[in-house]
């Protein structure tokens, strides 16, 4: 494989699928999230990415749905995101990085005109995210410091540009904790224009929301480093600073709100392989006692928690692959379903996601691989499309894309595997490449390009692409999840291997054409498999972790992969060393094409590289690239472009499809 792949045929078939594609959406919304409705359920908006060329990453905007269409809520320069409107529904509160590129503060539009918003005073940092609290006095801001960690799902590394404007020379640092690693919360009072920090110094507050008007429920730790998240707890802080833990947990907590009257907090426990993608048990603590009460939500991980009133929480969630909304009653615990859809609800985030009005309809962004994103609100009558991506360009996507179907499997102890299978028109058997999904606690759901761009583009070129959610996966309760928790590589090996055997047998998989991709628990999966099983023509790992050892002691996570492996590396024989696939190399026949971002903090790129030489050492065909500007994942153009090129090279090289 040539190093610079611009002049080929491959890269010229794949740049003209993704212009046919992305081409007649530049400059409108696409990839919408955030979906947030006001109170009254007069008004939404939604996060969207905006494209102008295939070039760099997209810039992001706020849009609201106006007679049936997307429109845009301000007209000022830079990106926006996270739009949310007061309790009264007069103000939208937004943030936007039109100041500084990538440092975003806070911005308002008063009494819902469209335009030109007020800047609030900045904070020092950045802002994630936003809350009102419930009496509309006062907004709460999570604010990162410009040096502090982004998780995997964000991308990895820091939220510092590399450089940070100093010389080319000039050394790359690591020493004590500096003072921008921190994540803090300020507080914005509407009436006045006043900012004051809220939490303490030495308190990292990773997510946060209102418990009443003055008091705040928060996931803190006393260190900022992403490992430090794994053991965070539940604290709630008052507006003079006082802090109180009031729950800690063995495995981790998110979702933090509370009551609009302060009584009750709400959180979600989960069992966790990344920061801001919890799926979990649904728990209301007394905020006063401390007092535990678990919800049952028939089956369902809860991935976001919104208080309709004192006495109603909503929440929406996954149960095996549908999405599932409904309110809890927090008098006596009884809980209604308001929604439950085998379309993926959130738009593009990992788990679903939704908002309440005051009347119990839910807001979300509903799809699924063949049904662009569209925004809807769910009422008892049924369902209000608001607004659509649709376009030419998803046309043309769902002419090449093939379908999608649901299917199950049983594993060799007889456990229950479920999957999604995207495959071309006509009859199989296809060759099928094995799609493994990070984490390893997420799974897939019935979404627009099932998340990932090769999926649609490996299918449109007549392959067959098996989505599985092996056990560790989200929606089959805290037990599933669980289960991978110790045993990474172990029984979920076989949850891969049995159902590509069901899939042969079904006749949809050719045995001798079966391939692997996977990015992250993924990338990991795809090294390990082919260690384990001969069986494959191809593999691309991608940002994986191949070697338990050395992951340890470079990765911003090693916490994690040692509480998943249940392994101490320093230890000879633990986990650590039997479940690294750079120790099984020699047993390895398959052609790996090996792929890593040099800014990722989570699986360093030199894992990547581990194998790579690993494989080159004992004659398998195997490549290595290295993004420079990419972290957890190829995100950006063109680096995107010339990364799917690789990626269908790989297999149409080693098991084409004709």
């Amino acid at each position: 494989m040539p190093a610079d792949l611009r002049a080929t045929t491959q890269y010229r078939k794949v740049l003209e699928y993704l212009r046919a594609l992305h081409g007649p959406g530049f400059g409108r919304p696409m990839n919408i999230r955030e979906a947030q409705v006001s109170y009254d359920g007069a008004s939404a908006v939604v996060t969207a990415d905006v494209m102008a060329d295939l070039e760099g990453a997209p810039r992001t905007a706020v849009y609201t749905a106006v007679d049936g269409r997307f429109r845009p809520v301000s007209t000022g320069g830079g990106s926006a995101r996270s739009g949310r409107f007061s309790p009264d529904g007069r103000t939208l509160a937004f943030l936007s990085d039109r100041g500084e590129d990538g440092v975003y503060q806070l911005y308002l539009l008063v009494d819902g005109t469209l335009g030109e918003a007020e800047r609030a005073p900045a904070v020092p940092g950045t802002v994630e995210y936003l809350h009102w609290s419930p009496d509309g006095r006062r907004i709460l801001l999570g604010v990162a410091g410009l040096g502090a960690d982004l998780s995997g799902g964000q991308g990895s590394g820091t939220n510092r540009g590399s450089g940070g404007g100093a010389p080319a020379w000039f050394p790359k640092v690591d020493g004590d904790v500096a003072d921008e690693a921190w994540r803090s919360l300020w507080s914005y009072t509407v009436a006045t224009g006043a900012l004051e920090r809220v939490s303490p110094q030495g308190l990292n507050c990773w997510e946060a929301g209102w418990c009443g008007p003055d008091r705040i429920a928060a996931i803190t730790s006393d260190s900022p480093g992403e490992d430090d998240w794994y053991g965070a707890v539940l604290s709630l802080i008052g507006l003079d600073g006082a802090v109180r833990t009031v729950l800690d947990s063995e495995v981790q907590l998110g979702l933090p709100t509370g009551s609009p009257d302060g009584r009750w907090l709400s959180v979600a426990e989960a069992v966790c392989s990344d920061r801001w993608l919890v799926a979990g048990d649904l728990l209301l603590v007394d905020a006063d006692s401390g007092a535990v009460r678990r919800i049952d939500t028939a089956g369902t991980d809860v991935t976001r928690l919104e208080w309709i009133d004192a006495g109603r929480l909503g929440y929406v969630g996954v149960r095996h692959l549908d999405s599932v909304a409904g309110v809890v009653r927090t008098g006596d615990g009884r809980v209604t379903e308001a929604l439950s859809t085998a379309k993926s609800c959130g738009g593009t985030t990992f788990h679903p996601d939704g908002s309440f009005t005051a009347d119990g309809r839910v807001l979300t962004i509903q799809e699924s691989y063949e049904l662009p994103q569209q925004l809807v609100l769910t009422a008892a009558d049924g369902d209000q499309v608001l607004a659509s991506v649709a376009d030419p360009g998803t046309d043309y996507l769902r002419s090449v894309a093939g379908s999608a179907q649901a299917l199950s499997w049983s594993a060799p102890d007889g456990t229950e595997i479920e999957g999604i299978v995207c495959k071309p028109a006509g009859d199989g058997p296809f060759p099928l490449v094995v799609n493994i999904h990070g984490g390893p606690v997420w799974g897939f759901r019935d979404t627009w390009s099932m998340s990932y761009p090769w999926v649609p583009l490996l299918v449109s070129r007549g392959y067959a692409v098996l989505n599985p959610n092996p056990r560790g996966s989200s929606g089959r309760g805290q037990s599933f999840a669980g289960a991978v928790v110790g045993d990474m590589g172990g029984a979920d090996t076989h949850d891969y291997l049995s159902g590509i055997d069901a899939l042969v047998e079904r006749g949809i998989a050719d045995p001798a054409r079966i391939g692997l991709i996977g990015r992250s628990y993924g990338g990991f999966m795809s090294s390990w498999l082919v260690t384990q099983d001969t069986r494959f023509a191809a593999a691309v790992p991608l940002a994986p972790v191949t070697d338990w050892y050395s992951q340890s002691f470079t990765s911003n996570i090693a916490a994690w992969g040692n509480r998943f492996l249940d392994a101490d590396p320093e230890q000879p024989g633990t986990r650590a060393h039997t479940r690294s696939p750079v120790l099984h190399a020699g047993k390895t026949r398959t052609p790996c094409l090996n792929v890593a971002g040099a800014l990722d903090a989570c699986t360093p790129p030199g894992q990547a590289q581990e194998f790579h030489q690993a494989l080159r050492a004992r004659g398998v065909p195997s490549g290595l690239v290295i993004y420079p500007q990419e972290g957890h994942g190829v995100r950006a153009y063109p680096a995107q472009i010339d990364f799917l090129t690789r990626v269908l090279d790989w297999f149409e090289r080693y098991m084409p499809a004709v």
